[in-house]
């Protein structure tokens, strides 16, 4: 995707977000059916020195959304979460960054089901790892695209 589109996303997230803006995360991927984002560890560690929990979760939660953008018609449905669950791999010490994608199959699912009934549930599945690779966590999403009004 061009820089300049991904810098307006983030500022999109950073205004109707305030505490993604906190954390500083950033989308850093995003198109049809594929989304990534990043949180720096300064800034977001715990108690320990590693990457705080929430800033995990948040950062793997957010990809819901944003692969919305350039997925469906966000002129005519936008996307909420109705679940999400983390599961921890390792303690992150570096930044990480979350992946996520949406097969074709499903994104052609959700948009008919939007189209015919006002709304269309995915799940999204998220890996997130460290600057090693090393995989830090996971999570599993229930997603939801609602016609607007």
């Amino acid at each position: 995707m061009d820089q300049s589109v991904l810098e307006g996303i983030n500022t999109l997230v950073e205004q109707a977000i305030p505490a993604a803006r906190a954390m500083r995360i950033q989308i850093t991927d995003l198109g049809p059916g594929h989304a990534a984002a990043s949180v720096p560890l300064e800034g977001n560690t715990n108690h320990l020195g590693t990457l705080y929990a929430g800033s995990l979760f948040s950062v793997a939660e957010i990809l819901g959304g944003a692969i919305c953008f350039p997925t469906f018609d966000v002129s005519r449905f936008l996307p909420t979460v109705k679940t999400v669950e983390i599961h921890f791999r390792r303690p992150a010490t570096t930044d990480v960054t979350a992946k996520a994608t949406l097969s074709q199959e499903v994104i052609d699912r959700v948009t008919a089901d939007a189209e015919a009934t006002g709304k269309g549930e995915f799940i999204l599945e998220a890996e997130l790892t460290d600057t090693t690779g090393q995989v830090v966590a996971t999570t599993v999403g229930t997603y939801q695209l609602r016609r607007m009004g």
